[in-house]
């Protein structure tokens, strides 16, 4: 995916992303990529890679702690967070996590 991923339009990342997750975590309640590289611009970092925040309902993360969970997301996407993915926000949910937050 690295290859692919560094020559993807910004829109195709975040799908990228997107894909990526769901295959790995299904099956996904909803899935929430968001691009925020451009409020990075002239970090150190930035040519790096990209700035993401993903928010993911999975039943997988069921009694997993939140390093668990966010290993759970690392593993999805390890050969990107190699090559094109500098910084990643995570937020991972079962399906009754989700529905107990305020709306």
């Amino acid at each position: 995916m690295s290859a692919v991923f560094i020559n993807a339009s910004p829109a195709e990342r975040v799908a990228l992303i997107e894909s990526r997750l769901s295959a790995a975590l299904a099956p996904v309640v909803s899935i929430d990529v968001r691009d925020d590289s451009a409020q990075h611009a002239g970090h150190v970092g930035a040519a790096a890679g990209g700035h993401y925040s993903v928010t993911i309902v999975a039943a997988a993360f069921a009694g997993k702690a939140r390093l668990a969970r966010h290993r759970m997301v690392y593993d999805a996407l390890a050969d990107a967070m190699q090559r094109g993915i500098h910084a990643l926000v995570i937020t991972a949910l079962t399906p009754e996590e989700a529905a107990a937050l305020p709306r």
